[in-house]
């Protein structure tokens, strides 16, 4: 089983799949950014200005692949459920990754966590992140792909108990 827990920077996903991980036997999490910044490392300063002039290494064609790639490995080698916690905004990334974990396992699950901007900030702040950072300034971008594409499976973590949410998306997975 794959399980994908999208949203914007501060809305909860480490917080969720950590509290997965607890409760789902024989899994482990998979964070696609360990493979960003890998990718940010290594790859050629010329290759990431033509590839992703964003700065954001998501842009380089390697990380969406890459990241299904491992998810092959981790699964084939270890036998173990996957917990892919990621900020994904756009949505033709989201169906490449999310079709290629489906190729890997047909269990594949994507749920995209949501919040108000000022509830995103206000815990973005909490765990110390410095205001005008990478993840303030990808906030309104975020929200504003949440709003107009289909995530899919949305879930509210606004004024919602953590335990409630894990619950929720327990029942929605069957275990």
């Amino acid at each position: 089983m794959i399980i994908m827990i999208n949203g914007a920077f501060g809305v909860g996903k480490t917080t969720i799949a950590n509290m997965l991980q607890n409760e789902i036997k024989n899994s482990m999490i998979y964070d696609p950014e360990e493979i960003g910044f890998m990718l940010r490392n290594v790859v050629p300063e010329d290759i990431k200005r033509n590839e992703a002039c964003t700065g954001d290494f998501q842009d380089l064609e390697l990380w969406k692949e890459l990241t299904v790639d491992v998810a092959k490995r981790l699964i084939s080698n270890y036998k173990i459920n996957l917990i892919v916690p990621m900020t994904i905004r756009k949505i033709e990334y989201l169906h490449f990754i999310h079709n290629g974990f489906k190729s890997i396992d047909e269990q594949t699950y994507h749920f995209c966590l949501s919040a108000s901007k000022e509830t995103i900030y206000e815990r973005l702040r909490l765990r110390g992140e410095e205001e005008g950072n990478w993840c303030f300034q990808q906030t309104d971008k975020c929200l504003e792909a949440y709003n107009k594409y289909d995530f899919r499976e949305y879930i509210d973590t606004e004024k919602v108990d953590i335990n409630v949410i894990v619950h929720n998306i327990k029942e929605k997975l069957n275990i």
